[in-house]
């Protein structure tokens, strides 16, 4: 797997990299909204420069997540101040996901309740102790969300945030179950200054292996 990410949307993120059918995608978007996508997709071409693919447009979906190439899996993110791209062969990774979130609790009132069960929420009181320089809560949204961005280019199924519980590890680990599945997804976590950057991924099956007389 191969991840790029930067805090800069300025041309040495990629500005001048698009295809014209990526910029026929922000035709007529706000000029930050411009930004913002030129710089996820720089940051998509580098990493599949690094993983040996050639440059390709990187479209969208039906529901606006990112088209990558044959035997491609990958995922962009961006958030005020950062953005990010993560690919990796599907021989190696079924499904994958990224997610950058801005290091500060979440401020809509009742936000948690709805996004999170109980058991997250009894974690999210422990960790709280154990460190108090993560916004565990905006964590356990960007772990959801990184496993969200992972499960539905693989199944093409929309769970709601009840439907992913995280059991978050305090050193940089978490776990993703899909409920109702009996799929796990693995997970990564990162605080990195103003930052939280998570990652989700489903390993690829390993094949059969062909069996001698």
């Amino acid at each position: 797997m191969v991840a790029v990410g930067t805090t800069d949307d300025g041309p040495a993120a990629g500005l001048s990299l698009l295809s014209p059918e990526e910029e026929a995608l922000i035709e007529g978007a706000a000029e930050g909204r411009q930004r913002k996508f030129r710089a996820a997709r720089g940051c998509a071409r580098r990493a599949l420069v690094r993983l040996g693919v050639p440059p390709v447009p990187v479209l969208r979906g039906r529901h606006g997540e990112p088209r990558w190439p044959a035997g491609i899996v990958g995922s962009l993110t961006h958030c005020p101040g950062y953005q990010a791209a993560a690919v990796a062969r599907a021989g190696e990774v079924a499904a994958l996901g990224v997610d950058a979130e801005p290091n500060r609790p979440m401020r809509r009132a009742g936000m948690l309740e709805l996004v999170t069960v109980a058991e997250e929420r009894a974690r999210l009181r422990e960790l709280a102790r154990l460190r108090d320089d993560v916004s565990w809560d905006r964590l356990l949204f960007s772990a959801k969300e990184s496993a969200y961005k992972a499960w539905y280019p693989l199944t093409g199924r929309r769970p709601g945030p009840a439907g992913i519980v995280i059991e978050v590890g305090i050193a940089g680990r978490f776990e993703a179950r899909m409920e109702g599945t009996g799929t796990a997804l693995e997970g990564w976590w990162l605080a990195r200054g103003e930052f939280l950057l998570t990652g989700a991924m489903l390993r690829a099956a390993a094949p059969n292996k062909r069996r001698t007389a």
